[in-house]
């Protein structure tokens, strides 16, 4: 089984988790236009002024998503937290 990481947008500000849910309905169009599989895509709230949108994905596909989505940072997906 592959790695899974974590391709990970940071909102930050007042309406960070209206921005970073909204981000999400394009990161979801995107993975099914796209035709990936076995993605999963979500908010997570950090702070009240800090929330992340962010989109798990194959390690294969990162370098080609990476260079075409512009996430601010990833990480190694951990599916038991």
């Amino acid at each position: 089984m592959s790695k899974r990481i974590k391709m990970i947008w940071d909102f930050k500000g007042p309406n960070a988790s209206q921005i970073a849910a909204h981000h999400v309905i394009h990161l979801n169009e995107f993975a099914q236009t796209e035709g990936l599989e076995n993605t999963l895509c979500d908010v997570e709230k950090l702070t009240g002024m800090h929330h992340i949108a962010y989109m798990v994905v194959d390690e294969e596909h990162v370098n080609d998503l990476r260079e075409r989505l512009k996430p601010n940072r990833g990480q190694l997906y951990n599916s038991n937290k």
